[in-house]
């Protein structure tokens, strides 16, 4: 259960700005659950660094819940309720856990800072092995996707494959990608009839489902987050990963330079695999979510498979 938002916290871990605020934040992520596939169970995990809510999503094929499974790791100042578009066909094929990163709003209770490389990387090993996973697929977008990449050169744990949705890591975070971010969140006021056209114009899907707006908007107002921007992995770090990984950016993308990831991440990640996708910015899982899971699903049966590449 999440700690009152009354007990003093420590002035380097996020925390809700009240009680009351923090109930108001559960009910929108709810209301964005809904939109996903059914939760099977959630489970609180206890680590070095708090406590770690997790949700699992469960194929209606037995045989379909022996496979790896696929861990969801989400962007700074969401939760898993963001994965709502992915979780059905992920799902379906495989066992799914969709992880409430510690240092942003969710059910997860931050107690120590995780933003340290070797911190993060301990942090979702013990949260992995708290869970009893040996081996599984990681997925992580924007700053999930640096938990994930740093996994991949850091972690300890068994990982079938390594997914990258538009992520953290890769190069330093501009201003360009700052200005984008508060000028999404100030379009989250506009009137309604104004939404369609700022969500194309900002590549920004928050405007067009009121679920989702609901949600941003709910967190920000009830949630301080305390970390910095993490710093992006070395070429000699890139260079040492040998999991299988897969980078999918939008040709828009705001967070990094798509042309030259897809060129770079290949060339100094052994067997690694980069691709772009068009009409998108920095969420091609939420706006070409049906592509977006089959091309998952392709490259995690080929990781099982020992091919670098999907068929």
């Amino acid at each position: 259960m999440p700690e009152s938002a009354s007990t003093r916290p420590r002035p380097d871990v996020g925390r809700y700005v009240s009680d009351a605020w923090r109930e108001r934040y559960f009910a929108a992520c709810d209301a964005l659950y809904a939109l996903g596939a059914p939760i099977s169970w959630e489970r609180d995990v206890e680590t070095s660094y708090g406590t770690t809510h997790v949700y699992r999503h469960d194929p209606e094929d037995p045989a379909a819940r022996e496979r790896t499974p696929v861990v969801l790791v989400h962007g700074a100042g969401s939760c898993s309720a963001m994965w709502y578009p992915n979780t059905p066909a992920l799902g379906a094929e495989r066992p799914v856990y969709a992880i409430d990163t510690p240092g942003d709003p969710g059910r997860s209770v931050q107690r120590a800072p995780i933003h340290e490389p070797e911190h993060a990387a301990r942090w979702l090993d013990e949260t992995l092995a708290g869970l009893g996973l040996d081996r599984v697929h990681l997925v992580g977008s924007s700053y999930g996707g640096w938990l994930a990449l740093n996994q991949a050169y850091r972690g300890t744990h068994g990982l079938a494959s390594v997914t990258l949705l538009d992520p953290g890591g890769l190069e330093k975070v501009g201003l360009r990608f700052f200005v984008w971010i508060f000028a999404s969140l100030f379009a989250t006021f506009a009137p309604k009839r104004l939404r369609p056209r700022l969500a194309s114009w900002l590549e920004q899907p928050v405007l067009v489902v009121p679920e989702l707006r609901a949600m941003i908007r709910t967190g920000v107002r009830a949630y301080r987050i305390r970390r910095p921007v993490p710093q992006p992995l070395t070429e000699a770090e890139l260079s040492a990963i040998r999991t299988p990984l897969y980078l999918v950016l939008g040709r828009r993308s705001l967070l990094v330079h798509p042309e030259r990831q897809v060129e770079r991440v290949p060339r100094l990640v052994p067997g690694a695999r980069a691709e772009i996708i068009s009409r998108t910015g920095h969420g091609p899982q939420i706006d070409h979510a049906e592509r977006a899971n089959g091309l998952m699903l392709d490259f995690m049966n080929s990781a099982e498979r020992g091919l670098s590449s999907p068929l």
